[in-house]
């Protein structure tokens, strides 16, 4: 386990690359192999994919998994990697702030120095939690982190433009409280047109982070908007599964190979978990 002053060292490491104009790059891992090859590739940090995180253990995205297996899976990666590590922990694995505070003692526990909270519902009314309810699970995070003495990096996600819950105004409004509440940075995936980022990260006090993928603007146009950080999500972990099924069908359909090559190599990967 990840001594206490290491730990805030960690954090305060974590911390200070979210720079707006500078972003902090996360390529999101999914487990220890591809949380050190994101390492090895010159990562400054590492944060896990929860969508990527379940499906590698079985389950569905979407609040379908414990918190236990969860934050197995983070401990194995923390005890990989030298790097900060953020951990995507949904909506907090828990139905309630004090479980919320559960969760992120666990988190700390793990060795990982930051945590995702989103705003998006699951099986309730509505596709969103109520702001006053997210406002205390992320209070109860920070409140948790901070009697822990670690300045754990709280990044608010919040899925109104992702979900059609929201434009720009209501997203700001969000933002505002959860800031308020405690969270240190604030996540609005789905957010990629240059002059809704540019409003966003003008109206948030606080780092803004965006999800890319395919189709985003590079990351140099996004860093002069403004934003603070740019997350892969699970679309590494897609591309990568996308492999595994072109492999399949090749070799079982017509017995070839070809979507194999440009692998790494077997002594190149066992040599960096080495």
């Amino acid at each position: 386990m990840t001594n206490q002053n290491t730990l805030r060292d960690r954090a305060l490491a974590f911390r200070s690359l979210h720079v707006p104009g500078r972003p902090l790059v996360l390529v999101n891992a999914w487990d220890a192999a591809s949380a050190r090859i994101v390492e090895e590739a010159g990562a400054s940090a590492v944060a896990t994919t929860s969508a990527g995180l379940a499906w590698a253990l079985g389950v569905p995205d979407g609040d379908r998994l414990d918190r236990e297996r969860a934050l197995e899976a983070v401990a194995r990666i923390t005890a990989t990697v030298a790097v900060p590590v953020s951990a995507d922990i949904e909506s907090g694995f828990a139905k309630d702030p004090a479980g919320v505070a559960d969760t992120v003692r666990a988190v700390l526990a793990a060795g990982a120095v930051g945590v995702n909270i989103e705003d998006a519902l699951y099986g309730g009314e509505g596709v969103l939690r109520p702001v006053g309810e997210q406002a205390e699970r992320i209070a109860a995070a920070r409140e948790a982190a901070d009697a822990e003495d670690v300045p754990l990096f709280v990044n608010a996600r919040i899925d109104t433009i992702l979900r059609g819950a929201g434009g720009v105004d209501a997203t700001l409004e969000r933002a505002a409280a959860f800031r308020a509440a405690g969270a240190d940075g604030i996540f609005v995936p789905g957010a990629v047109e240059p002059g809704t980022v540019k409003e966003l990260a003008d109206g948030i006090d606080a780092p803004l982070n965006v999800l890319v993928g395919a189709g985003a603007p590079p990351v140099a146009e996004l860093a002069a908007l403004g934003v603070a950080r740019v997350s892969a999500g699970s679309s590494v972990a897609l591309a990568a599964y996308a492999v595994v099924r072109r492999a399949a069908r090749e070799l079982l359909d017509t017995g070839t190979y070809d979507a194999q090559s440009g692998g790494l190599g077997y002594g190149e990967l066992n040599s960096l978990l080495g």
